[in-house]
């Protein structure tokens, strides 16, 4: 009942005493008068007799009575305290039912056999059919499938190989003409596996029958070469979708881009971006992703800050895996600065980061030297609780190793060991070890060594290497023997960077007895060198003997430690007394390209040489000038 503003004053505008009134009135509308108060001087007339001239009131009192309950008498029953809740989805609000506008139900609801096609295509996706069997089965289908059916039996198999089958199956049956979504459905099965041969053959196939390849064919062609790393068939059929006039989608787009990318063409990834966006295409995180990703491999600082403003100007706002990328491009780039400024908007923008970003960030820093800013990265992920992985543990501990922070890698180290999930692997003993060898600390690098073989880690290379070379600076040769002792009974394969820490050992020995001890355990590794070493002791070998056994054991070794070799065994003559042999093998050192800079420092160090020599001269003169001589 709706309210009325307004104070009503209801009378009757006369009394009913007549029959021709009664008559009336029996017959006529019983009339209300309705005057709003206007002032409050004035007053409603008031009714003769309360008898004679009920009030309006008093004349539904009856009726209320009549309809509406006693809540007194008949009290309402008490509300529950916990009344039962109904959760509604708010972002898929339930639809009314008076909907005057239905959704279109899709033509597979009508059809009776949904559920039969559906387990037949599971059956057939789950069944180890031969060829043959298969054929077999599909002959057993009855009724032939129609174009729905069969759409929906081609889509439900997962396997490529029964997809393929299934589509050539229904290519000579021939029961209806297949159109571009039977391809492309079939084309999206074959790059899920991987297919890019049958993919171009079904392609060649939809030319020749004059089937239109759509927008998703092109797209499904270009993505399953990306996928099968085939670059160049990529960048072919791009650009014969563009011959063809259609515009390529943010699928295609983000491919191709990261295609370009890949192939190292820089400049077609710029045309290519700058022709989407002139043609309407707003690029996703995806493709700048891609854009970082680029320009981070060619360390191109310019071009990363081009992709941060592209991406304010568009309104895309970076995800955590453009973060990622855009971070390892700073890394590249030698920008330790800007991705510390880089990581910080990321937190302020909500984004919480992962073991990919923490460890993208340690490497910068250790890279930089960074030490502080490394240490307090780590404390804000133990106070924050950011996870943590093998990866970053060991990425840390590396840092430790470089920047020479003992005690933080032993701290650090020991919350690995205390941890139920990341327990120290390999890399992080050799991290451990590098730092003890390079400390020169050589009963806890010993000490960690026997831990390790304790506890079950598997012995790599690179640990007995350290090890190795800590302990020849020791001078601790027994242990050595048997470092090496135990290395080969682990079966790990020596290389030639642990043949050069044991040929460095060969140097720190004291008498004959440690270098044949030494050697032997070298001999057993790499029998040329030691063969090499001996015969430089022989006095009567001649220069060009020597010449040819050290181009050969040089072209034997990997680069890296053929000049090491050099220096090692200069040494080892020098050790011997043997200075002529010491010259030949540094001349021939440098004939080899071993010392490439070092005829600069040769000039250098003349050069200092006269330097001082002059200013000797004018030290003289005018000490002699003082002492008011005459000089000559």
């Amino acid at each position: 009942m709706a309210s009325v503003s307004h104070t009503l004053d209801s009378y009757l505008s006369s009394p009913i005493s007549t029959k021709s009134s009664r008559k009336r009135a029996s017959d006529s509308r019983f009339t209300i008068r309705c005057n709003a108060t206007e002032s409050p001087s004035r007053e409603p007339p008031q009714p003769s007799s309360p008898t004679s001239n009920p009030s309006l009131s008093d004349q539904l009192k009856p009726l209320s009575l009549t309809l509406l309950s006693n809540t007194t008498k008949n009290p309402p029953p008490p509300l529950r305290s916990k009344p039962k809740s109904i959760w509604v989805n708010p972002s898929r609000p339930k639809h009314s039912v008076l909907s005057l506008r239905r959704h279109a139900k899709s033509p597979y609801s009508y059809n009776p056999q949904l559920k039969n096609l559906k387990h037949f295509a599971q059956k057939l996706s789950n069944a180890h059919f031969s060829e043959s069997a298969f054929h077999s089965a599909l002959d057993e289908l009855e009724p032939l499938p129609t174009r729905d059916d069969a759409l929906l039996i081609l889509n439900s198999l997962k396997p490529w190989q029964k997809t393929s089958l299934f589509f050539e199956w229904l290519k000579t049956k021939n029961l209806f003409p297949l159109e571009t979504i039977f391809y492309n459905v079939a084309m999206k099965s074959l790059r899920q596996g991987r297919q890019f041969q049958l993919v171009e053959e079904l392609a060649n196939e939809m030319m020749e029958k004059g089937i239109p390849l759509d927008n998703v064919t092109y797209s499904t062609i270009i993505t399953c070469a990306k996928r099968c790393s085939l670059f160049d068939k990529a960048v072919e059929w791009f650009e014969k979708m563009y011959k063809t006039g259609l515009m390529p989608d943010e699928v295609t787009y983000s491919a191709v881009l990261d295609v370009y990318a890949k192939l190292g063409k820089v400049e077609e990834v710029i045309s290519l971006y700058e022709r989407a966006r002139g043609s309407g295409w707003t690029p996703d995180a995806v493709a700048f992703s891609v854009l970082g990703k680029m320009f981070g491999e060619a360390g191109d600082y310019d071009g990363i800050q081009y992709v941060l403003q592209e991406m304010k100007a568009v309104g895309v706002q970076p995800n955590l895996v453009v973060y990622n990328t855009l971070l390892d491009a700073m890394g590249k780039a030698g920008k330790p600065g800007l991705a510390r400024s880089l990581f910080e908007e990321m937190l302020a923008a909500g984004i919480t980061p992962n073991e990919k970003t923490l460890t993208a960030l340690i490497k910068i820093y250790g890279k930089a030297r960074w030490g502080r800013d490394a240490l307090s990265l780590w404390e804000r992920m133990q106070s924050n609780k950011w996870p943590m992985d093998f990866i970053l543990y060991n990425t840390l501990l590396s840092m430790c190793a470089d920047l020479g922070l003992e005690e933080e890698a032993e701290k650090l180290f020991g919350e690995m060991k205390s941890s139920e999930i990341c327990q120290p692997d390999s890399w992080s003993y050799t991290a451990m070890m590098n730092i003890y060898a390079s400390g020169g600390n050589v009963d806890k690098a010993m000490n960690l060594f026997d831990e390790m073989l304790e506890s079950g880690v598997r012995l790599n290379v690179m640990t007995s290497t350290c090890l190795v070379q800590c302990l020849g600076r020791g001078k601790r040769m027994d242990e050595v023997v048997r470092v090496f002792g135990i290395v080969i009974e682990r079966g790990v394969e020596v290389d030639d960077r642990f043949c050069g820490c044991l040929l460095s050992c060969v140097t720190y020995c004291e008498s004959d007895e440690e270098m044949k001890k030494v050697l032997d355990c070298l001999e057993k590794a790499n029998p040329a060198l030691v063969n090499f070493v001996r015969l430089i002791g022989r006095e009567e070998v001649s220069f060009d003997v020597v010449k040819e056994e050290f181009r050969r054991m040089l072209n034997a070794a990997v680069v890296e430690v053929r000049r090491p070799f050099c220096n090692c065994l200069i040494d080892i003559c020098r050790k011997q007394n043997l200075p002529e042999r010491a010259h030949e093998l540094l001349y021939l050192g440098t004939v080899y390209g071993l010392y490439p800079g070092l005829h600069r420092v040769v000039k250098k160090i003349n050069l200092q040489r006269i330097v001082e020599i002059f200013l000797s001269i004018v030290l003289l003169f005018q000490e002699l000038q003082a002492k008011g001589k005459r000089i000559k």
